[in-house]
């Protein structure tokens, strides 16, 4: 899924038989250690493996997350000997960018990033008048095969870890700050992850991404936690299990249809978590943190996009703190499934509306660079 619009894939709709999810990744090699991967505590141990005094931990904390450098050179409170090795030891290389592509007058910026063993996936990087949002990938490609989005019809290479995760992020924000993006030089204020991935499925380094995006400068990049949000497309056990960390996050529910029927198709996580199961979990994460959660809602002509669906829709989620994400889809080129017509689009948001449920349409970025999550990498990979 992405933060600026959702694909479409070749599939039709009327297919019944269950897709096969993937909820472990291939076991492959893993990516070097990282001092994003690490919490303090953990860095300073690294440090002090290494011979160094372990304040140097710190000093090396304050230069990639406080100042965003990663080039020894300019750690000159580091001695020269000691800055080589410890940024050797724990800033490596983790991702080299291989395409990059612009739009909106240059305010959106997805880039396609290799990884260490050669996968590839993506991050975007929008900025707005009054934020600059980073939509961050967990996954190279996904196993929760949802029909409609390209990463799920390439299927699950492997999960990410929580640096290469990170390193998204230092990478938009340090174009930020460099004035790279129109509008002067700024900062990154906002983290989506709906990139490419099922985040929930790769809980444990979601996680730790989140602790290193959120900790205060420069144990992190002191990111606030009400400004993350983190999409899944219905995993009950990781959503219960992320309610009880005790984090402001905010949860988005990739829902697509109200009822089982179709959601077993749009989303074949639904043959084992139902929608009314996905939502009780959404409602708990609502009432344990105070977080209004958002329904994210690709709408396509002729599949979801019924009144009678919307009216469905609005039925089991009036009531709640709930908001509803409407996403016009964007299909990719040869599917046979597109966008809703304009007026079945209204005809939506004024049901919803009179259920008393909140609901905007996203913006959707990103349409001329294959904005949509998956395609981008997708042509780079071929």
């Amino acid at each position: 899924m992405s933060a600026t619009a959702e694909p479409a894939a070749a599939e039709t709709a009327g297919t019944r038989t269950p897709a096969k999810l993937v909820f472990a990744a291939p076991r492959r090699a893993k990516p070097p250690r990282h001092l994003a991967d690490l919490t303090p505590a953990e860095r300073r141990e690294a440090v002090a493996a290494l011979g160094e005094k372990p304040f140097r931990a710190d000093q090396l904390s304050r230069h990639y997350f406080a100042r965003l450098v990663d080039d020894p050179a300019q750690m000159t409170d580091l001695p020269a000997a000691t800055r080589e090795r410890l940024t050797a030891e724990l800033l490596p290389t983790l991702l080299t960018p291989v395409r990059e592509l612009s739009c909106d007058g240059g305010t959106t910026l997805k880039t396609v990033w290799k990884a260490f063993d050669g996968v590839l996936f993506e991050s975007v990087l929008m900025r707005y008048p009054d934020r600059a949002t980073m939509c961050v990938s967990s996954q190279a490609g996904c196993g929760m095969n949802c029909p409609f989005c390209a990463t799920g019809q390439a299927g699950l290479t492997r999960n990410l870890s929580t640096a290469e995760i990170v390193e998204q992020v230092t990478a938009g924000a340090r174009a930020m700050a460099a004035g790279r993006i129109p509008g002067g030089p700024g900062r990154v204020s906002n983290i989506v992850f709906m990139g490419m991935g099922e985040p929930l499925a790769n809980y444990k380094a979601v996680l730790g991404a989140i602790r290193r995006i959120t900790d205060p400068s420069p144990r992190g990049l002191g990111i606030s936690q009400r400004a993350v949000t983190v999409s899944t497309v219905g995993l009950v056990p990781a959503m219960e299990k992320l309610a009880a960390e005790g984090l402001s996050v905010r949860l988005a529910v990739s829902l697509h249809a109200p009822d089982d029927e179709l959601r077993d198709e749009l989303v074949p996580v639904n043959n084992r978590w139902k929608v009314r199961e996905v939502l009780d979990a959404a409602w708990a994460y609502a009432d344990r943190t105070g977080r209004r959660v958002s329904i994210e809602y690709a709408l396509i002509k002729d599949v979801n996009d019924q009144a009678w669906r919307a009216d469905l829709l609005g039925r089991l989620l009036r009531g709640h703190l709930v908001h509803v994400n409407l996403i016009p889809l964007n299909p990719t080129p040869g599917s046979k499934w597109t966008a809703s017509r304009p007026r079945d689009e209204r005809e939506f948001v004024r049901r919803l509306e009179a259920h008393g449920v909140p609901v905007t349409v996203r913006d959707t970025r990103g349409r001329e660079i294959d904005g949509a999550c998956g395609q981008l990498a997708a042509t780079t990979g071929k």
